[in-house]
C-alpha cells in the first residue's frame, strides 16, 4: 500500500492508523497537525482513522519559541 506523506510516496505494509504512522516516523510523542486528503483531523481521531491506499497526508510539527 502506498500513501503520499508530505508530497512523497511512502510505502506501508498494512492498513494502519494515523497514530501508528506517527509512531513509525518518530512523531508519536510530538505535537503535530495532520491533514488527510485535504481535511484536518482532530487529534482524538488519529487512533481511529485507518489509512487507505492512495491517501494523501500532510503532517506538520508544531514548534513554539520566540
Amino acid at each position: 500500500m502506498t500513501i503520499q506523506l508530505n508530497g512523497k510516496a511512502h510505502q506501508l505494509g498494512n492498513s494502519i492508523s494515523v497514530t501508528a504512522l506517527l509512531k513509525s516516523i518518530d512523531l508519536g510523542d510530538q505535537p503535530v497537525v495532520v491533514e488527510r486528503n485535504k481535511e484536518a483531523l482532530f487529534p482524538r481521531e488519529y487512533s481511529t482513522t485507518i489509512l487507505e491506499d492512495g491517501d494523501q497526508l500532510e503532517v506538520i510539527t508544531i514548534a513554539a519559541g520566540g
